[in-house]
């Protein structure tokens, strides 16, 4: 058994399995996620490792680098053996550490075709709408993702910061596979989001999902609960969302190997009820 496959499955779509534990794409860009990678090589290997873990669901978007993550995966992992690519598009990039968003439908349209070529791909796997731009109409944006799914750009379609109105609201138009919301131990603004994609068999992609805020303080319930388990805050919190819910996809991302390594050993942590609630009950 692969580390990865510790996590258990779930299907995207209702159709298509992929191991729970998967790996977020963002870091292997330069500062900001603008540019290239301070150490090309170094990312070039994490990405490489990644399928030896048995890690077989990877998340990008167009707007990494930008096209930097994307170039980068291709370059490193194509062609794709039963390996699950989803990208994003929707948000452009003037600068570094600079997002604006752009949902006009031509871009969206524009931007995943590029994402194709970019990725090397016949379809993309998996595309998610970045975000909602508020200057222009929601209705526009969900048309554009379902003429993406209707000429077959695209195999399925997900959404990005989005409130469970926004979920209904798309789902009137094209079929939501997944959402990807900030969530982590310590900020769980987004339960209702949670509850929802569970009910509906949405899967739930937390992005951030290492950051755990005061909760990671000398002594506190994640720093005991780690030393009990010989394991990092981090596996902890990845453990946690592991557990949280079936539908729960965590993504940590990072450039590095050995970080890599740690983090997917996550997936073979089970945490107790008592665990699980004590770290519940400090992130609330």
């Amino acid at each position: 058994m692969t580390v990865a496959s510790a996590s258990g499955t779930f299907k995207i779509g209702g159709e298509t399995t992929i191991h729970r534990l998967g790996y977020g794409a963002m870091r292997i860009t330069g500062a900001g996620i603008w540019g290239p990678p301070a150490d090309k090589v170094e990312s070039w290997n994490t990405l490489k490792r990644v399928p030896e873990l048995g890690i077989d669901f990877i998340d990008t978007a167009d707007s990494y680098g930008p096209d930097v993550s994307e170039e980068l995966i291709r370059e490193a992992l194509h062609p794709y053996k039963n390996l699950f690519i989803a990208t994003k598009g929707g948000l452009t990039r003037p600068g570094p550490d600079n997002w604006k968003p752009d949902g006009r439908p031509e871009y969206l349209i524009e931007q995943a075709h590029k994402s194709l070529k970019k990725l090397g791909v016949k379809q993309i796997d998996l595309w998610q709408l970045h975000r909602i731009d508020s200057k222009v109409p929601a209705a526009d944006q969900f048309g554009a993702v379902k003429t993406l799914l209707d000429q077959g750009i695209i195999k399925y379609a997900g959404l990005s910061e989005v409130s469970v109105a926004d979920i209904q609201a798309a789902q009137k138009i094209f079929k939501v596979s997944t959402v990807q919301n900030k969530y982590n131990v310590g900020d769980r603004a987004h339960e209702d989001v949670v509850t929802y994609c569970e009910q509906q068999d949405i899967g739930f992609i937390p992005w951030y999902p290492l950051a755990a805020g005061a909760l990671t303080n000398h002594g506190g319930t994640l720093d005991t609960i780690a030393k009990k388990h010989d394991a990092t805050q981090g596996q902890i919190a990845l453990a946690w969302l592991l557990k949280r819910s079936p539908v729960m996809l965590p993504i940590p991302g990072t450039s590095k190997v050995a970080h890599l390594e740690q983090n997917t050993a996550a997936a073979q942590i089970k945490l107790s009820d008592a665990d699980f609630d004590a770290l519940d009950k400090a992130g609330r």
